[in-house]
């Protein structure tokens, strides 16, 4: 399936490697860093022309372009910089691998990066977590986690979700589902990490359908009541991202700068990854859902370069 580029972000049309790597290279030369031919560049190539300047850079220089930006940048636009110049699923990798080796396992982001991703993009992930760190991505996050929240990770890790919509059992998984919850003293949460880890999206929201004519209950409100902490995250995540992926990342930003204090790691990786995939949707659902755009928001939330970096991707207001 073939789908239609709805990022902010596309491939710059008179594109020249060793042009951009000279403009890089003149940025950070000498006394004091030219941050906004930096983030001007960078954020107006994509992802594959970046890949292409880096490897130009180090033949034009004989040095490494990334180790050179973070010599020269700082704080969260650095952050942000250097996650531009890295390849998706290579990023990914990073961001799950970090998740999980830290102190402590940072459960956001195994929750966002494996509900979200394509059966595709998870095998690819697969292939290069054990590339890059020779090891098992699948026994490094059950080595970190347990129970149903565990169970349910495994089911998406396995990439094997069927395809399309099976109409003779829509109605036995919404009992099922129905039955597993709000029918039943405690919860049968197995029902709901098989059914919701295993049927494709378009099937999954035929059965939601089912199951609010059937218990009067939205699907998402069943699982707020009948679960809680990770694994109530983690099967709200999968529900919502059949529903509609940009909504899920459009409601992820907002929480990310909502209130108090920024989760500026969320903020910069769901901006990145979404970039060149979807941005231009996750901006329209921003608008529907919330009182305000997702450009209005990010300028009264971040500052200075790493505030221009963020709207530069963003690629314009819905006001």
């Amino acid at each position: 399936m073939l789908q239609a580029n709805r990022g902010t972000v596309k491939p710059s049309a008179n594109f020249s490697a060793s042009a951009d790597a000279e403009v890089l290279h003149k940025a950070m030369k000498g006394l004091g860093t030219d941050e906004d031919a930096i983030l001007q560049l960078v954020t107006a190539r994509s992802n594959a022309q970046r890949q292409e300047i880096k490897t130009t850079y180090k033949t034009l220089y004989g040095k490494d372009l990334i180790g050179d930006l973070q010599g020269e940048l700082g704080g969260k636009f650095e952050t942000l910089i250097v996650a531009l110049m890295t390849p998706p699923i290579t990023y990914d990798v990073t961001s799950l691998r970090n998740a999980i080796k830290g102190a402590g396992t940072d459960e956001k982001v195994l929750v966002e990066i494996l509900a979200s991703r394509t059966s595709q993009q998870v095998k690819q992930i697969i292939a290069a977590y054990k590339q890059e760190y020779d090891d098992d991505l699948e026994k490094d996050i059950t080595g970190d986690t347990s129970g149903h929240f565990q169970r349910l990770l495994v089911i998406l890790l396995q990439a094997n979700r069927q395809t399309g919509i099976q109409s003779e059992s829509i109605e036995s998984d919404a009992q099922a589902l129905f039955k597993a919850g709000e029918q039943k003293f405690g919860t049968d949460e197995q029902s709901f990490v098989t059914i919701l880890g295993n049927r494709s999206a378009e099937h999954l929201r035929k059965v939601f359908d089912a199951y609010m004519k059937l218990s009067g209950y939205e699907i998402e409100e069943s699982i707020k009541r009948e679960t809680s902490g990770n694994l109530k995250d983690l099967l709200l995540a999968v529900v919502k991202c059949a529903r509609s992926v940009p909504a899920y990342f459009a409601e992820t930003l907002y929480y990310a700068m909502k209130g108090a204090g920024t989760d500026d790691n969320t903020l910069i990786r769901v901006m990145v990854t979404r970039s060149e995939v979807d941005l231009l949707d996750i901006r329209a659902q921003f608008r529907r859902l919330f009182a305000c755009s997702l450009h209005s928001m990010i300028k009264g939330d971040a500052g200075g370069d790493y505030r221009k970096a963020l709207l530069a991707l963003c690629g314009g207001d819905d006001a």
